[in-house]
């Protein structure tokens, strides 16, 4: 085998994997990588959300109100009338010694307004503060959403903040209506779990009872799924932002229920406060609802909880992946929604893989009537390049979408157009009387500074577009960045190879039109 050298072994390796990954996509078959269809291509759900900022900002101002409550027992600081209204948070200092403790705590606090009348505090966040928590909740939804999805077990789903308070949302594959509601649900949850004590003194009266007037004690209604209403404490003891993880187990009855783990801090909360409160009951809230409020029968270590009432098992395994995904710190809502159908899809696959394979064949047959044997081996090493880009695509599980065509098929054209600069650097060098083992070695070597600066800083954009793109932008991107590297194996490393492997019989025939369609 005096033919092989390295290049073509090469070639001939990477011919046969490209091959080899990109068979299970292109026939369908069930088992092998395969390569994903984008949105618009395999047709699925398109969603603009928008984001209620304003939730956020009063979820962070409860928040700090637990912190101060909390800070306070752990200090033995007497503080009275603790309440939430509106966007502030205000209580009185029982004993004016402890100013100094508090001030200094709240001081740590970044982001607060304090303001001090007598010895009652009004605590409100800044201008500043505001701003950067509506950001945050943005971007916490953002990623939320997206983690929610990929635990859901969707192929490559697209969530990107787009605009300047807006989501968007691009699942491919979801095709029925019960796919979609569940899908839609999932998203907007805001899986808010809470631990809230219950008004003892008061519960008794809860059915005559009106918001405004819970309000003045501290307190809020609520309801738990069967209707009865509870009157729990405003500030809750802790919130769902220190769960650490949370699965669907069963009960002793074999009904579905959650089982959540708290972070350190939530553990140490949640212990001291069952401690203190033994005989008394902790609703467990999520999302404003009432799922259970057992009595405290001793101290509750390890952070652990556990979270029943009548879950179905899809709906239990929904909440467990919103719950470890992280609440939502503002409710997101539909803006736009559009259904994408496969068929759409279908006339997007014909109309790409017609537009594919006549620009492939144009190029085969040009190559080939200008430049004889070496515009076929051209088109040999082009063919490469299709299926290892399709190949390495499928291994990786990459979204191919109708930009990525394009990507293709531009890639079709840059392919070729290294092989185009080399036999043309050959043909000169032919021209010149230099044989052809030189005119071949001197064509690659003239050759590869100008393809080398026109493939880099094409990868180099490539690049850019997928780091800052979206979607559609992001599937042309890797498309062109596979292309370009797959062209530069097949096109520069492959097509050398076969030069070297057929050089004697080249120098044997001296038909240089046959071999490079000039006339010397």
């Amino acid at each position: 085998m005096r033919w092989l050298n390295w290049r073509l072994a090469l070639f001939i390796l990477v011919f046969i994997t490209g091959v080899a990954l990109s068979l299970p996509s292109l026939l369908n078959l069930k088992e092998g990588p395969k390569i994903t269809l984008g949105l618009d291509l395999q047709g699925g759900l398109h969603m603009l959300l928008g984001v209620d900022t304003k939730a956020a900002i009063h979820s962070k101002i409860k928040s700090i109100a637990s912190s101060i409550k909390y800070y306070a027992e752990q200090n033995d600081i007497l503080i009275d009338d603790l309440r939430v209204k509106q966007n502030e948070v205000s209580f009185k200092l029982l004993d004016p010694d402890d100013a100094k403790k508090i001030e200094e705590f709240l001081d740590k606090e970044k982001g607060l307004k304090v303001e001090k009348i007598g010895e009652e505090y009004h605590i409100s966040l800044t201008p500043k503060a505001i701003e950067e928590v509506k950001q945050y909740a943005i971007k916490q939804a953002v990623d939320t959403i997206r983690n929610r999805l990929d635990q859901f077990g969707l192929a490559e789903p697209t969530v990107a903040k787009q605009g300047k308070d807006k989501i968007l949302v691009e699942l491919p594959g979801i095709k029925t209506p019960q796919e979609e509601q569940r899908v839609r649900k999932l998203i907007a949850k805001a899986a808010h779990l809470q631990l809230m004590a219950v008004d003892e003194a008061r519960q008794a009266r809860v059915d005559q009872m009106t918001p405004e007037e819970a309000a003045q004690y501290g307190d809020v209604i609520l309801k738990d799924r069967h209707g009865r209403k509870y009157l729990v404490k405003e500030i809750p003891i802790l919130d769902g932002s220190m769960i650490k993880d949370a699965r669907v187990a069963f009960d002793r009855n074999n009904q579905p229920v959650i089982n959540f783990t708290l972070n350190s801090e939530g553990a140490r909360i949640f212990g001291d406060f069952t401690a203190k409160n033994v005989g008394k009951r902790l609703a467990v809230i999520l999302d404003n609802t009432i799922y259970s409020a057992p009595v405290i029968r001793e101290r509750i270590g390890g952070g652990s909880g556990q979270i029943s009432g009548g879950f179905s098992l899809e709906e239990a395994h929904d909440v467990a992946i919103a719950l470890r995904s992280g609440a939502l710190l503002a409710p997101v809502y539909m803006e736009e929604k559009r259904s994408i159908g496969p068929s759409l899809g279908a006339d997007s696959i014909r109309q790409s893989m017609i537009a594919l394979i006549s620009g492939f064949v144009l190029v085969v047959i040009f190559m080939a009537i200008y430049y004889g044997i070496a515009g076929i081996i051209a088109d040999i090493a082009l063919i490469a390049n299709l299926f290892l880009i399709l190949g390495v695509m499928a291994l990786f599980g990459a979204t191919l979408t109708l930009p990525g065509m394009a990507g293709i098929v531009l890639t079709v054209g840059m392919a070729v157009d290294a092989n185009v600069i080399i036999n043309e650097r050959i043909r000169e060098l032919l021209r010149e009387g230099v044989s052809v083992k030189k005119a071949i070695e001197q064509g690659y070597k003239n050759a590869m500074s100008a393809i080398l600066d026109a493939n880099i800083t094409t990868l180099i954009a490539a690049i850019v577009l997928y780091a800052y793109g979206t979607g559609p932008i992001k599937g042309f991107a890797i498309t062109m960045s596979i292309g370009i590297l797959a062209s530069m194996l097949t096109a520069i490393v492959g097509t050398h190879g076969i030069y070297e492997a057929l050089l004697p019989k080249i120098e044997k025939s001296k038909n240089l039109n046959l071999w490079f369609g000039i006339k010397v």
